[in-house]
C-alpha cells in the first residue's frame, strides 16, 4: 500500500471519527453560543440528518406495521381457530337435537303401536350413485330381531329385516325391487301387491296385481293421492300402516290390472330411529262390541 493511500485512509477516518463530535457539539450549544464553525457544521449537517431522520421515521412506521400485522394475524388465527370449534359445536348440537326428535317419535309410536316392540338406532346407510339411500342398517343384532320382522317410523312402513348378523342388521326397504307388500287402496278397498321398483335416481314402488272391479257403476279405479296401507294379508305385515301415495297411474282400455306408481310415505334420506315390530299387534276380539247377557248364580235363575 502506497503512502497516499495510507494517508487518505487515516484522513478519511479521522474525518469520520471529527464529524460526528462537531455535529454533536453543535447540535448540544444554545443558538447565542454557537461559532462560525458551529453554524458550517449545523448547514452541512442538516440535509444529512433530515435524510437520516426520515429513513428511521420509515423504518419504525414499516416495523410498527409489521408488527401489528403480526398481532392482527395471530388474532385472526385464534378468530378462526374459534370460529371452526363453534361451528362443530352448532352442528353437534343440530344433530343431538335431531336425534332428540327423532327418539321422542319413537317413543310416541311405540305407546301407540299395540303390539310388542323394539326401537332401533340407524347408524349406516348405503347408497345409489344418485345419493339414493338403498339400504339401512340398525343397532339391533341376532339376540334382538330376527329376519322379516317389519321395521316402521310415524310416517309408515319403512321394510323388514333382511339380515341379522353379530349386533347389526340390515333392512330391506319397500323400494327394493326384492320387497313384496300386500297392500289395499285406501279409499275404493282394492287389493293388490306392492313392490320396488328399484330406481337408482328416485324413491318409488310399483302397485302390482290391482284388479279392476266388474261392476261398470263401481268408482274403483285408483286415482293419484290415493293412500296406500297394508291389508295384513299374507302375515308378514301387520293391517293398517301406511306404505304410501299414489303418484301417477297408467290407464289402458285392455287388461284387466292397472299400471301404478305409488310413493313411499317414509323420507328414507331422514331416517335416524326406528321401531321394529316384534310380534303382530293382537288381532280384535269379535265379541268386543256384544253385549253380554247375565249368567245364572249356580245356574239357577231366580224367579
Amino acid at each position: 500500500m502506497t503512502l497516499r493511500r495510507r494517508l487518505l485512509d487515516w484522513g478519511l477516518a479521522g474525518l469520520f471519527l471529527v464529524l460526528p463530535a462537531l455535529v454533536l457539539r453543535a447540535s448540544l450549544r444554545s443558538p447565542s453560543e454557537t461559532g462560525a464553525v458551529d453554524q458550517a457544521v449545523l448547514r452541512i449537517s442538516a440535509p444529512l440528518q433530515a435524510g437520516v431522520a426520515w429513513m428511521v421515521e420509515k423504518v419504525g412506521n414499516a416495523w410498527s406495521g409489521y408488527l401489528a400485522l403480526v398481532d392482527v394475524e395471530d388474532e385472526n388465527r385464534e378468530l378462526r381457530a374459534e370460529n371452526e370449534r363453534l361451528r362443530k359445536e352448532l352442528a353437534l348440537m343440530a344433530r343431538k337435537a335431531f336425534d332428540v326428535e327423532a327418539l321422542e317419535d319413537v317413543a310416541m309410536l311405540k305407546r301407540e303401536t299395540p303390539a310388542d316392540t323394539i326401537g332401533a338406532r340407524v347408524i349406516a346407510a348405503s347408497l345409489s350413485p344418485a345419493f339414493r339411500v338403498v339400504r339401512v342398517r340398525i343397532d339391533r343384532g341376532a339376540a334382538e330381531v330376527d329376519p322379516g320382522m317389519p321395521v316402521i317410523t310415524s310416517q309408515g312402513l319403512i321394510g323388514r329385516v333382511q339380515q341379522v348378523y353379530g349386533g347389526h342388521a340390515d333392512v330391506l326397504l319397500t323400494t327394493d325391487p326384492r320387497s313384496s307388500v300386500e297392500v289395499v287402496v285406501k279409499r275404493t278397498g282394492g287389493l293388490g301387491i306392492l313392490t320396488g321398483t328399484g330406481s337408482g335416481d328416485r324413491y318409488a314402488c310399483r302397485l302390482e296385481w290391482l284388479e279392476r272391479s266388474t261392476d261398470p257403476t263401481a268408482d274403483v279405479t285408483v286415482k293419484e293421492g290415493d293412500e296406500i296401507f297394508t291389508s295384513g294379508l299374507g302375515g308378514a305385515f301387520p293391517a293398517g300402516l301406511k306404505v304410501g301415495t299414489v303418484r301417477k297411474v297408467s290407464t289402458k282400455d285392455y287388461g284387466m290390472f292397472q299400471e301404478v306408481e305409488v310413493a313411499p310415505a317414509v323420507s328414507f334420506s331422514r331416517l335416524r330411529a326406528v321401531l321394529v315390530l316384534l310380534a303382530p299387534p293382537p288381532p280384535p276380539d269379535p265379541g268386543a262390541t256384544k253385549k253380554e247377557r247375565s249368567r245364572p248364580a249356580f245356574d239357577v235363575r231366580p224367579y
